[in-house]
């Protein structure tokens, strides 16, 4: 049996899941602390701290819970190929995933391969085929559109999602990327499944259907 496509993400309070794309000098450093802000309640938990090699410790609960949910229930990945470039500078040699990940760009590359069982498959031709190999490769398991928020919205619009858990963070951004900044909203309907507050953020997962 086939396994879901899902997306997670954490979402400011005003609706944005990253700060204003200007990374230039002298912006960099405000855009990381924002950024580091809105995702405060991740970097403590011990199993997120376990995959990015981040340390040893950390906290357990609820939220440490739902982050390794998440990862156990991904049997492959899809990406854009900007939030790869972002990753491919920032994640360790023994990158987060440990499945494989479908990398959608019009670049040509080989396989790349890193230690602890992450594969990334570079995809020519559209988000449908991605998805269409992720799933052979995840087996009964789910597809996670890992992101950025461009490639969500392009599965989102096409019908793609099964299902989408946004972890609410108590922020304000005031400006930014908009996850749903143009969601075509006439087609997608959604089904609450989850609302479950912690001390850090609130976890909102909705199953998604057409109209």
């Amino acid at each position: 049996m086939a396994g879901k496509v899902f997306f997670s993400v954490t979402m400011s309070l005003d609706g944005f899941i990253a700060p204003e794309e200007r990374r230039d000098e002298p912006d960099v450093q405000r855009w990381m602390a924002q950024w580091m802000e809105l995702q405060q309640w991740i970097f403590p938990q011990r199993f997120f701290r376990e995959r990015l090699k981040l340390g040893e410790g950390g906290e357990e609960g609820r939220d440490n819970d739902i982050v390794q949910e998440t990862f156990e229930r991904t049997g492959a990945s899809v990406m854009g190929k900007r939030m790869f470039d972002l990753g491919e500078q920032a994640w360790p040699e023994e990158a987060p995933f440990h499945t494989p990940v479908f990398v959608v760009t019009h670049e040509t590359r080989d396989p790349w391969a890193r230690p602890g069982g992450t594969t990334f498959h570079f995809v020519n031709d559209g988000i449908e085929t991605a998805l269409d190999q992720a799933r052979g490769a995840a087996g009964d398991r789910d597809v996670r559109i890992a992101g950025g928020g461009a490639t969500i919205l392009e599965y989102v619009n096409a019908g793609l999602i099964d299902e989408f858990s946004i972890a609410l963070s108590p922020v304000l951004f005031g400006s930014g990327i908009r996850l749903f900044e143009g969601v075509d909203a006439g087609r997608v309907a959604l089904e609450p499944v989850r609302a479950e507050p912690t001390q850090r953020v609130t976890h909102l997962t909705y199953a998604v259907r057409e109209r």
